[in-house]
């Protein structure tokens, strides 16, 4: 876990609108930047970033967040990968309570990665650059639609049929970090001697396979003529697990947005293709089946996938592990859907033979998550037999235990109870479904707790905004919290102990991210301070002030009534009331000298 300390501090030495200003064109408008927004499709700019709360906020789509949180929604990284990233630019060293690495250690580690990256970056545009001057690989990616732009908007390059054409850009063509990142092969004899090295890939079309962050990790190699293998992928590195990674998932980031979903193919030819005729929303694995971290890599671009397979067996079998990977995310707010193509077609070649509207056609009436599972699971058994029924209740059981409680779930699972000539309950109890939803009469409350309100929903608002003030609160103040519900309070206690263990330099960017790991509890006060002008730190100090001093109010008054109904039979209940007497004197006086002096 990275400690909270920390992430304080890099938000402090981060510049939010610098690291929005990368991918984001900005203007100056008034105290913010204004732009477009990356997160939904939009004409005119609705995307604001503030320099002073280090916070960006767009009033079309309700987007907000640090300059953390745009990395995580715009790159599709993690928390931790895109604290790492930032830090990264700011000279910081991400520290790790569970590392148990030694300093030195770590350092070589780092200085492998990097010169990793070095050597893919270079072989990169080494391929890029001999692409111009090969005609037969030109003719062929002609032959194939593409255009000079695309080439270079995907990266493409050629290695001529050479055993060792990265001699020509690498001097040291012997260090082993060409080993590691799967640019070269070692080969040696039986005893390990008179080892001979050359390139891994010679005569083929490159394609730059890169990360969320847009370095080159791997390649795939299509081969020039009738070799084999047909393609040709980078080995596993440190750099590259092709069973995490996504073939043009960076360079189709803002299309997918724009179009509202991602659509998943089969290979690298079938992205670029796709983004020549019109489709660049599309991505594919890398000769490998889909797999869950595929698939929360693509929900955090979008919550619409659409997974596209040839209808031949070799594509039933990829979508049926698409459908397993998918089943642990399947909710009710994700649409995920599979496309089947004739035998005879790949996405290119369908929609060069039957053009972009029937193809547009084919992905609104791709096949749904559910209804694919239920064919899956039914279509080799006899339903019209007992012995039919209950295999496909067997082969069912393990999917839908495999997915989260939901209403999807509630659908499939009446949808195999009507197959089957059960009762949904049944197969609840059979499938031994953690919480069961068809028993349920009334689905639980998304939170027992109301939103705040009146005077403690100022102060919680206040203390969100601008948290160094929870370092000034003196024991009063935090007595007079304490009176509130136990809700509230909770709340306030929360939000206090955040603050003040961020000290006098506390920031709403940096809470706001520490609130975000904790929850959606505040989520509402962040999207509306986010979308406001920056308040004054004395303004918001007196509103502070005079809100708990009305709160303090309202506990004194409250004591008096109850003292009142009393009587005041007791010298002790007479002297209390008094004091309380007194009490409100002063904060009345207070309240007006505050007045006088503002």
């Amino acid at each position: 876990m990275i400690p909270p300390s920390f992430i304080q501090d890099l938000l402090n030495r981060v510049d939010i609108v610098d690291v929005v200003g990368r991918y984001v064109q900005l203007k100056k408008g008034g105290a913010n930047f204004m732009g477009l927004c990356p997160f939904h499709n939009e004409k005119s700019p609705s995307f604001t970033v503030s320099p002073t709360k280090q916070f960006y906020h767009c009033f079309g789509c309700g987007a907000h967040g640090t300059a953390i949180g745009f990395l995580i929604e715009y790159s599709g990284l993690g928390f931790v990968d895109a604290v790492k990233d930032l830090a990264q630019n700011v000279g910081m060293v991400v520290p790790e309570s569970d590392d148990k690495i030694p300093p030195a250690q770590r350092a070589a580690l780092q200085a492998q990665s990097m010169a990793l990256s070095d050597a893919m970056r270079i072989a990169c545009d080494f391929y890029r650059q001999n692409l111009r001057s090969a005609p037969q690989a030109i003719t062929y990616l002609q032959g194939r639609g593409l255009t000079g732009e695309i080439a270079a908007k995907f990266g493409l390059g050629y290695v001529a049929d050479n055993w060792d054409s990265l001699r020509a850009v690498f001097p040291d063509y012997e260090a082993m970090a060409l080993v590691e990142c799967g640019l070269v092969i070692d080969r040696t004899d039986e005893e390990g001697n008179n080892r001979k090295r050359y390139d891994r890939f010679r005569d083929r079309i490159m394609f730059p396979i890169r990360n969320a962050k847009g370095q080159v990790i791997g390649f795939g190699g299509r081969v020039l003529g009738q070799g084999e293998p047909k393609y040709l992928n980078s080995p596993e590195t440190p750099l590259f697990q092709k069973g995490n990674e996504l073939y043009g998932l960076f360079e189709a980031r803002q299309a997918i947005r724009e179009a509202g979903y991602v659509l998943v193919t089969e290979g690298y030819m079938d992205v670029v293709a796709l983004a020549q005729l019109g489709f660049p929303q599309a991505v594919a694995t890398l000769g490998t089946a889909c797999t869950a971290t595929h698939v929360h890599k693509l929900l955090r671009q979008t919550d619409h996938v659409i997974f596209s397979f040839d209808g031949d067996n070799a594509g039933r079998r990829a979508a049926r592990r698409a459908l397993d990977a998918c089943l642990p995310h399947a909710t009710d707010n994700k649409i995920i859907k599979f496309l089947f193509l004739p035998k005879e077609h790949d996405p290119d070649s369908y929609v060069r033979e039957f053009g972009h509207e029937a193809f547009e056609q084919q992905v609104r009436d791709a096949m749904p998550l559910s209804q694919f599972l239920l064919n899956e699971v039914s279509g080799e058994s006899d339903l019209s037999t007992h012995e039919g029924r209950a295999r496909v209740q067997f082969d069912a059981k393990p999917l839908i235990q495999a997915m989260p409680p939901s209403s999807l779930r509630l659908q499939i699972v009446r949808g195999l109870a009507q197959l089957t000539q059960s009762a949904p309950t049944e197969i609840e109890s059979l499938f031994e479904l953690s919480k069961p939803v068809a028993r349920a009469r009334i689905a639980p409350p998304r939170s027992n707790r109301p939103a705040p309100v009146g005077l403690e929903r100022q102060i919680i608002r206040l203390m969100v905004a601008h948290p160094s003030l929870a370092t000034e609160l003196d024991e009063s103040a935090l007595a007079a919290i304490a009176h509130f519900a136990p809700d509230r309070a909770e709340m306030l206690t929360q939000l206090i102990t955040a603050s003040q263990a961020m000290g006098a330099q506390a920031n709403f960017a940096a809470l706001a991210e520490h609130l975000r790991e904790g929850g959606t509890e505040f989520e509402t006060l962040i999207a509306e301070i986010a979308a406001e002008s920056e308040s004054e730190i004395e303004t918001a100090r007196m509103e502070l002030a005079g809100a708990i001093r009305q709160t303090k109010m309202k506990i004194l008054k409250s004591e008096l009534e109850q003292l009142a109904a009393t009587g005041l039979g007791s010298d002790e209940a007479r002297n209390r009331y008094r004091e309380i007497m007194l009490q409100q004197d002063a904060l009345r006086r207070q309240a007006e000298a505050e007045a006088a002096n503002s």
